[in-house]
């Protein structure tokens, strides 16, 4: 898990998104817990964020979507989940641990399969069943929505079992484009917008959308957040036009 603590400094004056009523006391801290493959995008939208909130600093807690959904039903502090998947979500509400009526769909992905830039032979997830295929990096799909949709593409396209000794497991979609870069597997599976995110890769295919389930990233406010107004306020911007012009340059899909 990355903890990533960004501290909002000095105001610039500018009030965006609500009004007063909404902005948070002095030394208000956000907890916000998202699914790696938004990493990128929501430290771009930092910046705009601070100017209208100088007085809110926001900690994000990036890991796989299934072990934010764990930290939070064991209690773990969090105002804001952003799941990589439904089904974690869907896991929280009903166990009545979301604010119901801020439940959101944010954002869409693509699923696509990646290979080390030089590498060659690899054009589909057919090609994969090759002798010459050792390793092929997937997210764990115990607890990474990106290996859950992994498995159902290649379930679907015929090839899950015959390649099961050639799986390597990782615990986010991140650490399976880390595989991918350095060389140390021969492919992988992982979103569109972490592959977006590197030259020491390249797409040999995006995955057919009727092969797998629809990626959805959903948001919601906790129940157990301390900062329910300043919370809401944050979903909010992160449903702003600016913000969705971020989430479109790195290659997200707005809802």
């Amino acid at each position: 898990m990355t903890l990533l603590v960004l501290a909002f400094g000095a105001s610039f004056g500018v009030r965006l998104f609500n009004s007063p009523t909404a902005i948070a006391q002095a030394n208000t801290q956000l907890i916000v817990s998202a699914a790696a493959s938004l990493t990128d995008a929501l430290k771009e939208l930092a910046p705009l964020y601070r100017q209208a909130h100088s007085n809110v600093s926001v900690r994000y807690n990036f890991a796989s979507s299934g072990a934010l959904q764990q930290q939070i039903e064991n209690g773990a502090p969090a105002d804001v989940f952003i799941s990589a998947a439904e089904k974690q979500m869907d896991a929280l509400q009903q166990k009545s641990l979301l604010v119901s009526d801020t439940r959101r769909n944010l954002l869409t992905n693509r699923l696509v399969l990646v290979v080390p830039t030089r590498a060659s032979g690899i054009t589909n997830l057919k090609s994969l069943t090759d002798l010459r295929v050792k390793r092929i990096a997937i997210g764990d799909p115990r607890s990474v929505p990106a290996g859950q949709y992994a498995e159902e593409a290649l379930t679907k396209a015929g090839v899950w079992k015959q390649l099961k000794s050639k799986y390597v497991l990782a615990s986010n979609v991140r650490q399976v484009l880390q595989f991918v870069e350095a060389g140390n597997v021969d492919a992988g599976l992982v979103y569109l917008t972490d592959a977006k995110t590197t030259n020491k890769v390249k797409i040999a295919q995006t995955i057919p959308a009727n092969l797998h389930s629809p990626i959805v990233y959903p948001i919601a406010v906790l129940k157990n957040s301390r900062n329910q107004t300043v919370s809401r306020n944050f979903v909010q911007f992160l449903l702003s036009n600016s913000a969705k012009k971020v989430f479109t340059k790195y290659g997200f899909t707005v809802s």
